[in-house]
């Protein structure tokens, strides 16, 4: 990012006409986007999904009122590039659920965000835990739909047999997401 860029940017979040910003972070697994707002993080884009459709998403979702702004998402490439040196076991950002859609979907986020470092649950556990034991096929919508992914770990929920199931970066992804944290 230019020097000329970065001072618009700094600029356009002092005058609170930046609802969202975003940068990218090189990750083992490729380039993630992460986005914040005022609120917290509010998007992760795994390293398969075009930058364009996680950028189109945020601005639908959020605001279009989005720019790379680097300085915004210094504690979460820092967490995120811990977690992946394995240094670091439990994030503490603040979570900004804007693009989790409300009611069962965001209940069962927000129990998978719950999920230990190392530990996995089975989808019909996430629907429980969300209040609908038996809405384990929604769960994994809603684990489908995740904004958030790696901080909010639905790469820990896997099926009752013990497979590890579907996943937004593919189950290659995901193996190595839960070889990372031993729960393999």
């Amino acid at each position: 990012m230019s020097e000329f860029v970065n001072r618009l940017a700094a600029r356009a979040s002092d005058e609170g006409v930046l609802d969202v910003a975003y940068a990218t972070l090189d990750t083992p697994l490729g380039t993630a986007l992460v986005a914040a707002t005022r609120r917290g993080l509010v998007r992760v884009a795994l390293p398969n999904e075009p930058l364009e459709y996680a950028l189109l998403d945020i601005a639908d979702g959020v605001s279009p009122r989005v720019l790379e702004f680097p300085a915004r998402l210094d504690d979460a490439r820092r967490e995120l590039e811990e977690y992946f040196e394995g240094r670091r076991q439990r994030f503490e950002l603040p979570l900004d659920w804007r693009l989790s859609h409300p009611g069962f979907y965001r209940r069962v986020l927000r129990a998978t965000a719950r999920v230990p470092f190392g530990e996995v649950i089975t989808y019909s556990e996430a629907a429980a835990r969300a209040g609908s034991p038996r809405a384990f096929r929604a769960a994994g919508s809603a684990l489908g739909s995740n904004p958030i992914p790696i901080v909010v770990p639905c790469h820990r929920v896997v099926r009752s047999g013990g497979a590890i199931g579907d996943y937004g970066g593919g189950p290659e992804m995901k193996r190595f997401l839960l070889d990372l944290e031993g729960a393999l």
